[in-house]
This record gives C-alpha cells, sequence and structure tokens, in this order.
C-alpha cells in the first residue's frame, strides 16, 4: 500500500519505530499499522474506530495492533504523533511570546469547536433526545476527567428542570446504578473520545438492563456511539502539543445547554415549576 501523499508523515523516529515492527504483525495487526503510517499526523482526527474501518477490522483489534507496536493502546499512539503534528506558523508577536500564542491557540481551537457543531449536531438530534430524556423516570449521567465537568453541569440543569437525575461520582457505583436502571430509564454519557473504558461499560450495563443510552461525544463512530440508541455529536481538535484542550468540552456544554433549552421548551409548565424550585434555592445563596 503506497502512503496517501495527502496526509502529513509521522515523525522520522516514530515512523522508523513503527516499521520496524512491521515484520512481526500479522493480518488485521499489519493492516492497522500501515493505516497508521499512511495516516501520519492526521490520526489525531480519527478515533480508534475510524482506524479500525480504515483497516477492516474491529476496533479492539486496533488496541491490540497499539500495543504490539510499544504503545499503551490507541490514545497514547494519537498522544506521540500529535507531538509532531504541524503547527500554524507563529506570527510577528507570537513567536517571541508564549502566551500570545497559547491564548491565540486556544481561542481558534474554541472557534473551530463551536463552528463546527453545525456540522454535526441538528435539531432534530436534539429534539430526539430532549423527548428521550422527558419521557424517562429516572436519568444516569456517567463521565470521567474533563468529561466529569460537563456531567457536572447538566446535572444540575436537568434537576433544575424537573428531572430526577443521579451523577455518581465514582465509576463503579455508576456501573452499579447503570445495571439497575430499568427500561424508562436513561443513561446520558460523555465522552471526548467515545472510548473511555469505565463510561463505555456503563453504557453497556445500561443497555444490558434494557434502558436507553444518549451518548454526548466527539466521534460519530467510537465504541459508545455503537452502544448508544441516541447520540449528539460535538466537539474540536483532539489534540494539540500532546494534552487533550478544552474545545471539545466547550461544544459538549454548548450542545448539553442546547439540549437542556430544547427540553425546557418541551416540558413547558412542568419545567417553569421546577425553575421556581431552583430560582428559590439560588436566591437563598446570595448575600
Amino acid at each position: 500500500m503506497e502512503e496517501c501523499s495527502e496526509f502529513s508523515p509521522l515523525e522520522s523516529q516514530l515512523a522508523a519505530q513503527i516499521r520496524a515492527r512491521l515484520g512481526e504483525l500479522r493480518g488485521t495487526e499489519s493492516r492497522v499499522a500501515q493505516v497508521v503510517l499512511d495516516r501520519g499526523t492526521d490520526l489525531v482526527h480519527l478515533s480508534v474506530s475510524d482506524v479500525a474501518a480504515l483497516a477492516g477490522t474491529a476496533p479492539s483489534s486496533v488496541v491490540r495492533a497499539c500495543q504490539r507496536l510499544g504503545f499503551r493502546g490507541y490514545q497514547e499512539l494519537k498522544i506521540a504523533a500529535a507531538r509532531h503534528a504541524p503547527r500554524p506558523a507563529p506570527g510577528p508577536a507570537d513567536d517571541r511570546d508564549p502566551a500570545a500564542r497559547a491564548l491565540a491557540d486556544s481561542l481558534r481551537a474554541a472557534r473551530e469547536a463551536l463552528d463546527g457543531m453545525t456540522a454535526t449536531l441538528t435539531p432534530a438530534d436534539l429534539r430526539a433526545a430532549a423527548g428521550l430524556l422527558d419521557g424517562a423516570d429516572q436519568v444516569l449521567l456517567a463521565g470521567t476527567g474533563l468529561s466529569g465537568a460537563v456531567v457536572l453541569d447538566l446535572a444540575y440543569r436537568l434537576r433544575a428542570l424537573g428531572l430526577l437525575v443521579d451523577a455518581p461520582a465514582d465509576p463503579l457505583t455508576a456501573q452499579l446504578a447503570a445495571a439497575q436502571l430499568p427500561p424508562t430509564g436513561v443513561c446520558l454519557a460523555v465522552s471526548h473520545t467515545g472510548a473511555t473504558p469505565t463510561v463505555v461499560d456503563t453504557a453497556r450495563r445500561a443497555r444490558a438492563a434494557g434502558a436507553a443510552v444518549l451518548a454526548v461525544t466527539s466521534y460519530a463512530r467510537s465504541p459508545l456511539t455503537e452502544i448508544a440508541t441516541h447520540t449528539l455529536v460535538a466537539g474540536g481538535q483532539d489534540l494539540v502539543f500532546g494534552l487533550e484542550t478544552t474545545a471539545s468540552r466547550l461544544a459538549h456544554l454548548a450542545a448539553v445547554d442546547a439540549l437542556a433549552a430544547t427540553l425546557l421548551a418541551l416540558r413547558g409548565p412542568r419545567a417553569e415549576q421546577a425553575l421556581r424550585l431552583s430560582a428559590d434555592v439560588t436566591a437563598d445563596q446570595m448575600y
């Protein structure tokens, strides 16, 4: 397979590390390694399921191939690729001021993430998700790491609209709660990559219990979306400087904000009554 010229190649040492192990790989693992070489630094924009589709295999095979290549998993390989991804040329001021460069890059990533939502999130998606939550007897929220902040924000919003919400901080408690959901319950899982094991496992247990699963994620194709009954896709560039940025979290917050507003309109007087209680609580905490 020839390398695709439309993608920037991996940094030479990383590419050499992968090529050196090609002879040890067979079948699907070899195809995964070739996809990694062909896609180069474009890997930072691909989920594990995207790579699996390109290689004609399963996400689990992608993870195993990455481990055979010397990485702990696909995410570590993406981080290695991102460290050497091409960056925009600095402006005359940015090249002398790291803070100016960081501010410009962060604002650019945030704008791109929010603007990109118009291509991945539709009013129909929001209406379907709001209808699902409106009919739920119980809503379980799941998310860890930086996605946990989105979960906390959404938990408050949904409670303020009168929904019965559970948002366990402990992942084992979340999985137990998922296994106990009734068929009329909903598990709302937030994961940037859609491949966070504890979140995916929580969603899987909810589905096994007969509950619906609503995913908020940055990738349309991932282990989480394969489980989900409904998906809201919103997110930005995956990695910058080898670290996850907050751009995708801003997009996720905007998505759940729109979801809450849609739910408010759908629930009408029921939500307005609950909001009055929320306003009373808030007023009591002001001096």
